[in-house]
């Protein structure tokens, strides 16, 4: 089968399946076997639920637009499949023919990890078999080591080092050898071209100009190699449909960082909830000008484009829906177009009702002290999001170490989406309370947003700490517990200690953003090492939460309805 067939293949299948989730999870096993029902358990801790969105006010060539992104969308499942390991999308086929309780039970696991290891159990495997979860991910070759990589990119000139460690290459052999970068637009031709003429489809259908022109921009990135364009378009989205696709986030690449994976976030946009968020983005230059950092740290002038966008989910794919489900985001990466534009911070708002209402309520019943539990909000654990994407545009991104001019990810390498994640969670918490203290938030927040956050962290927690949002999550709970921020009740609950609670926050969000203007890896791997960590009486607490589901597991009906 061709690479092309294959990815198409996989693709239809991907959404087929998704539609079926729901059966293989309420399937009951078969008495006495074990296996089908310890993974069936496994994947129960994702709580199937319904994500619709209201389409009733989009025309008939609006929908027909919608349709043809979801299906550019499919095209990065298969996309990422192929990113995650080289053996996906084979070892995916080969599940799909097995038609025993066992079999649809594996695939139904490997549907929500996108891969035959389970992400909240370290990558265990649960496909006999198959290798360790690489570390590498399919974006370096087979056999070589990190050493080896970067001993030859540290031989590269400068122009080439930006190449080997750009977003939008992988690294492969020659046929003389000799490691060389690839262009994604050379590595999945195939498959960019079919998500290339999907997205151009969508383009003729559509009426409204600014995601007309988006659509062009994308499709003609997935052929040149070159996101800039379509990034700044991306940005300038004015549209009741609010796509986000291509390769973006580097979570896969655990050795360096580096390389984007692809994913999508087909959505319909909240118009009255976007517009109640702009007063924030008129804020941001003034709480940069206010971190807790020394003013030489401190951005003077940020990009001038800071949108915020409210939006319901219609469909999710590869790296936008693979495990733990995405509550919200702030894109694009490429700092280039940070320091030039600035960033759009983007609301899954129904993702995020799904997750408060099936998984936070319920641990905060465990979690605090009955005198806590009324002290959560919605309107608390949404501000926070919203205020954590924001944080991911400020504080050190370009930096200067040794002379020479880099940036926060490329020096921090593994370590640095744990620090990230962890600054934008507590620096959000400071933009809070500044925000709280000039009187452009309610009062009433500072008594919700920190029990709420609180209730949060048992959440992240249990993504687990080889997740970068669950290792950020340890190091600010540890940090804030060695503060005295956060205490642990005789009963084995946690609370806020309100008199301290704001010095740990600035604390942490100081000593995080320093080490990233710094660009000092040992610092960031110390703290990662030494606070990353669950500890005794934190795994006491998750251990009572097992019978609450750790996140969702959505079935696009809306999707599914699109495209029937």
């Amino acid at each position: 089968m061709g690479r092309i067939s294959m990815a198409v293949t996989a693709a239809s299948l991907v959404l087929a399946l998704a539609g079926c989730r729901a059966q293989a999870a309420e399937a009951p096993a078969q008495t006495g076997d074990r296996a089908t029902a310890d993974l069936q358990q496994k994947t129960a801790r994702f709580a199937v639920t319904d994500l619709s969105a209201d389409l009733s006010a989009l025309p008939a060539n609006e929908r027909e637009a919608l349709a043809h992104m979801v299906r550019a969308a499919q095209v990065m499942d298969a996309l990422f499949l192929e990113q995650v390991w080289s053996g996906n999308e084979t070892t995916f086929h080969a599940l799909v023919r097995d038609e025993s309780p066992l079999g649809r039970v594996r695939v139904h696991a490997f549907l929500v990890n996108k891969g035959p290891w389970s992400r909240l159990d370290h990558n265990e495997a649960f496909v006999p078999g198959v290798p360790e979860k690489p570390a590498a991910a399919n974006f370096y070759p087979a056999g070589a080591t990190k050493a080896e990589v970067e001993k030859w990119i540290a031989g590269l000139s400068a122009a080439e080092q930006e190449r080997a460690t750009g977003f939008f290459t992988t690294i492969r052999r020659g046929p003389d050898g000799k490691l060389m970068a690839v262009p994604y637009s050379t590595e999945y031709q195939g498959e960019l071209a079919l998500a290339a003429q999907h997205l151009r489809a969508a383009a003729a259908a559509t009426r409204q100009p600014t995601l007309k022109a988006f659509l062009e921009s994308r499709a003609a990135a997935f052929v040149s190699n070159d996101y800039y364009d379509s990034d700044v378009k991306w940005m300038e989205l004015d549209a009741t449909i609010e796509p986000t696709i291509g390769p973006y986030e580097v979570y896969e690449d655990e050795w360096f960082n580096y390389k984007a994976a692809f994913e999508a976030f087909i959505t319909v946009k909240d118009q009255t909830e976007s517009d109640k968020l702009k007063k924030f983005a008129g804020s941001l230059q003034e709480i940069e000008n206010h971190l807790p950092i020394d003013a030489k740290y401190r951005n003077q002038r940020l990009g001038a484009l800071a949108p915020i966008a409210v939006v319901n989910t219609v469909f999710s794919a590869g790296d936008g829906n693979r495990g733990v489900q995405t509550a919200a985001f702030n894109l694009p990466n490429d700092e280039r177009v940070i320091r030039e534009k600035g960033s759009k911070r983007v609301m899954l708002k129904n993702n995020q009702q799904a997750k408060f209402a099936k998984v936070l309520t319920p641990i905060s019943k465990i979690a605090l002290a009955a005198t806590d539990q009324g002290s959560i909000s919605f309107e608390a654990f949404f501000t926070h999001i919203l205020m954590h994407e924001l944080m991911h545009g400020l504080g050190p991104h370009d930096i200067i170490v040794g002379g020479r001019t880099t940036t926060v990810r490329q020096e921090l390498k593994d370590t640095y989406s744990a620090i990230e994640e962890a600054k934008a969670d507590i620096s959000g918490l400071f933009a809070l309370q500044f925000l709280v203290d000039k009187g452009q938030l309610d009062k009433s927040l500072e008594k919700t947003m920190y029990t709420t956050f609180l209730a949060s962290a048992f959440r992240s927690l249990r993504f687990g700490v080889n997740e970068a949002h669950g290792r950020g999550q340890a190091i600010q709970l540890n940090f804030l517990l060695d503060q005295g921020g956060f205490k642990v009740n005789a009963d084995g609950t946690f609370a806020v200690d309100t008199a301290k609670i704001r010095d740990g926050v600035t604390a942490l969000t100081k000593e995080i953003m320093t080490l990233q203007a710094e660009g000092s890896y040992a610092k960031a791997k110390q703290m990662i090492d030494t606070l990353g960590v669950i500890r005794p009486q934190t795994k006491a607490l998750l251990d009572r939460l097992t019978a609450v589901p750790v996140d969702i597991e959505p079935r696009f009906v809306t999707a599914l309805e699109l495209v029937k």
